[in-house]
């Protein structure tokens, strides 16, 4: 059994055995894999004073000493690359490949961009007239992140507010401490200094709202949903401290007449199937043509009858489980209230996947001749579920398409890259791809709406842990 009960403050592993544990079960098999001690608003006080502490000398340190102590993060980090990928797969049942090649491989990714960002970020610059403007820490930060991409979101945070020369406070999910203990190891014998990086293990109502009210906390950076955002927002707003959020999504994905079909079929499936849906920016909604609406249907159902659901630690699995038990019972039902409401099951369903035992997996379900009205189409579902809907002209599948309480992430598929532009540009989301185009990690990355604010991803997310000032010179 792994034992995480130790948190790390002040450049030291504190012992929290007396904390209440959590057990942690392995998706794939609903047994357990180790126990979690859960903090107090103690723990969050003692890492908060630490960083507060570190934070006067750290944040003097130049960019380029903060640009070598990362590119140490980075090289150490790759170095043990296979033992984050390896932690993914037994902690949120990422499948192997897919731990590897993306969900272990995006914590590198934003390193390095941080880095490269870091190589021309104007701390200081002149401004209008006789002002200087200064790019400055904002200070301590409380970073909450999830676990659906538990080291895309740790190093998409850590690796900004180093950059920036501010000190933090990491809460990760309770339910994926694993690579977040190895990510403390890794800064740890990068040699950040003591108190610049502290990490605490608990949940959501009780070491997060700690996180979000602390006085001496200047920021919170969270990763989650929008429920949980708009409560952590509530607990910070006395204090007034800076909020950025990146949060639900229910992203639209248009697929155009002149698109080619064969491929932009293929890349909405997969991409709405991939970390079992359990991704906020997934192409959930395939917004088709009216008349090739059956002709796509069918074609999306043997694409997702193709995929492999199986082990995450099977190197052909393509589909893992998802990460609980209670997450299991939320999709399929969704997948219930969708047939209820009409939708068509083209393939799915809500029924267990008898022969993988007792682990928590989904089948990949296709709908159908779905209303934008109905729940599937409006509710971030978090599973492997896509809605197809019809259009009848462009214009109709815009309105479609923003017809949405989010705004993270949009797709459109086209063979005239003017048209597909046009679309892009009248879509309300953050980030917009074009013909299955992926963004690197220096994009920015963040939504409109109940989807978020700020953004993550190199010089953006620099900027966010910075506050900005003006010096007026005689």
């Amino acid at each position: 059994m792994n034992m995480f009960d130790k948190y790390f403050i002040g450049g030291k592993w504190v012992d929290a055995s007396v904390r209440p544990r959590q057990i942690l079960l392995n998706p794939a098999t609903a047994t357990p894999y180790g126990e979690v001690a859960l903090g107090t608003a103690e723990d969050v006080d003692a890492a908060v004073q630490t960083a507060r502490k570190a934070f006067s000398r750290f944040s003097e340190t130049t960019a380029g000493e903060r640009q070598s102590m990362l590119q140490r993060v980075l090289d150490i980090y790759e170095r043990r690359l296979a033992a984050f990928a390896d932690a993914i797969t037994v902690e949120m049942g990422a499948p192997k490949t897919l731990a590897y090649e993306a969900q272990a491989a995006a914590g590198a990714d934003h390193l390095r961009a941080t880095i490269e960002a870091l190589e021309n970020f104007a701390i200081e610059r002149p401004a209008t007239g006789n002002v200087r403007l200064r790019r400055e820490a904002v200070g301590v930060c409380a970073l909450i992140t999830p676990w659906n991409w538990p080291m895309n979101q740790i190093a998409g945070k850590v690796a900004p507010a180093i950059a920036a020369g501010c000190t933090m406070v990491l809460k990760p999910s309770e339910l994926t401490p694993m690579s977040a203990v190895l990510f403390a190891e890794v800064l740890e014998e990068a040699g950040v200094p003591a108190g610049v990086f502290n990490l605490v293990h608990g949940d959501g109502p009780n070491v997060g709202t700690a996180m979000a009210a602390h006085p001496l906390v200047d920021m919170v950076s969270f990763t989650g949903s929008t429920a949980a955002g708009v409560q952590v927002a509530i607990n910070a707003a006395p204090t007034v401290k800076r909020v950025t959020q990146e949060l639900g999504g229910k992203s639209p994905n248009i697929l155009l007449r002149d698109a080619d079909f064969s491929t932009a079929v293929r890349n909405a499936v997969e991409g709405c199937m991939e970390n079992t849906g359990q991704s906020c920016n997934a192409p959930t909604r395939l917004i088709v043509p009216a008349e090739r609406h059956d002709e796509i249907a069918e074609y999306c159902a043997e694409i997702a009858k193709s995929l492999r659901v199986g082990d995450p630690r099977d190197s052909k699995t393509d589909i893992g489980p998802v990460v609980s038990l209670a997450h299991l019972e939320r999709v399929r039902n969704y997948i219930r209230i969708g047939r209820q409401e009409g939708a068509v099951l083209v393939t799915g369903g809500a029924e267990a996947v008898e022969e993988l035992g007792a682990g928590y997996f989904v089948k990949p379900t296709v709908f159908a001749h779905v209303r934008p009205e109905m729940t599937v189409a409006r509710e971030e579902i978090f599973g492997p579920v896509l809605s197809i809907v019809s259009y009848r002209d462009e214009d109709e599948a815009i309105r479609i398409a923003n017809d949405t309480p989010y705004g993270l992430a949009a797709y459109v598929s086209s063979g005239d890259g003017e048209r597909a532009m046009r679309v892009a540009r009248q879509l309300r989301a953050g980030q917009v791809q074009i013909n299955g185009a992926a963004p690197p990690a220096a994009a920015p990355f963040g939504g409109y709406r109940q989807s978020g604010n700020g953004r993550e991803g190199g010089i953006f997310g620099i900027e966010d842990f910075t506050e900005i000032k003006a010096v007026a010179l005689p």
